[in-house]
């Protein structure tokens, strides 16, 4: 049986929350669920309400819910406060590696600052929410012990700005950019319908042994990294059947593409499939037309990474369990890099 047919799986198939519960309860793994926000007001409050009513106060999947923040100026800590789920900004995390600005960065930050076996994180900006966002996407990681990362895809309608629903148009991104790549030079994860999603669920174990790139290139590069180490049986993906969120502007999904792509060169290039004679550029050109006057928009866009959690002290310490020849290793690479050249 294929991948596709053998590792995808509909909401539905895991609808028994309380089956769900039971399977937790044998496996004794603890639950985290993670959302990054940066000035969600519009859809935060709903988001935390229904997600902490049916996976928290009504059937306890979830031990710990916390909303990690990039610095929102907005409302969005004081109606996830009042919502009764952890608020913090992801800057008071680890201080001593200060704060850098993106989704890849909370998503980091969260997983040191969690204490879940397994973490599942979801966008801020979804107007449908619904708890199969979050139970349909750790069903497979408890009911599988060889799946690490379970991936979501849905139908993504395009919200116009009229307000009206077209039934397709979303995952532009996905479809000019990253698909193309993958089947360059990745062919079988382009078997996952929606590398890009927002919403998946991973074990820690997986989590803590790659690295972050703090901006958009996070989901590819986390992808092109398991793959890479623990292969496709690794993956498995749910339908959720339809996501309405905030559709972005083209011209942020050019700045988007430009920071994705830096990622996917920077994995290629670790992984040896491909080298380049000079340093590529880190300035996004874009042309804007202001009625007779035309300009060239440039925007510097840096994909910085994260190293893997097990590499830093903070977190060996904060988790004891990584114990024998992991943390020994862990601890010989965080040596290595803060060691001075020998003469010195």
């Amino acid at each position: 049986m294929s991948w596709l047919k053998s590792h995808t799986f509909h909401h539905r198939e895991f609808s028994d929350l309380e089956a769900l519960y039971l399977a937790k309860q044998r496996t004794g793994l603890k639950i985290s669920l993670c959302i990054p926000t940066l000035n969600e007001e519009e859809t935060i409050g709903e988001e935390v309400m229904i997600l902490k009513r049916a996976l928290v106060d009504d059937i306890p999947l979830i031990d710990e819910f916390a909303v990690i923040d990039s610095g929102s100026t907005d409302r969005t800590a004081e109606i996830c406060t009042s919502g009764g789920v952890e608020f913090v900004h992801s800057g008071d995390i680890l201080p001593s590696f200060g704060f850098k600005r993106g989704k890849g960065e909370n998503l980091w930050k969260s997983v040191y600052h969690l204490t879940g076996d397994i973490i599942c994180f979801v966008d801020a900006d979804i107007s449908n929410i619904h708890p199969r966002f979050v139970y349909a996407l750790i069903a497979p990681l408890l009911l599988s012990p060889d799946t690490h990362y379970v991936k979501s895809f849905y139908e993504r309608p395009l919200v116009q700005s009229s307000g009206d629903i077209r039934s397709s148009g979303g995952g532009r991104v996905t479809e000019i950019l990253v698909r193309p790549l993958l089947s360059l030079f990745y062919p079988e994860l382009t078997q996952l319908f929606q590398p890009l999603s927002g919403e998946y669920a991973v074990r820690r174990e997986v989590l803590e042994r790659i690295p972050f790139p703090v901006g958009y290139g996070v989901e590819t590069s986390h992808l092109l990294d398991v793959y890479e180490h623990w292969g496709m049986e690794a993956f498995a993906q749910v339908d959720l059947d339809k996501r309405i969120h905030r559709n972005q502007s083209t011209a942020a999904l050019g700045r988007m593409s430009f920071g994705i792509l830096q990622s996917f060169l920077a994995r290629l290039r670790a992984q040896e499939k491909m080298t380049t004679s000079s340093e590529l550029s880190s300035i996004y050109r874009a042309l804007e037309i202001a009625g007779p006057h035309y300009q060239e928009i440039k925007t510097q866009i840096i994909e910085e990474e994260r190293p893997p959690l097990i590499e830093i002290p903070e977190y060996l310490r904060k988790f004891p369990r990584l114990s024998g020849t992991l943390q020994r290793a862990a601890r010989d690479r965080v040596d290595t890099r803060v060691r001075p050249p020998e003469g010195r």
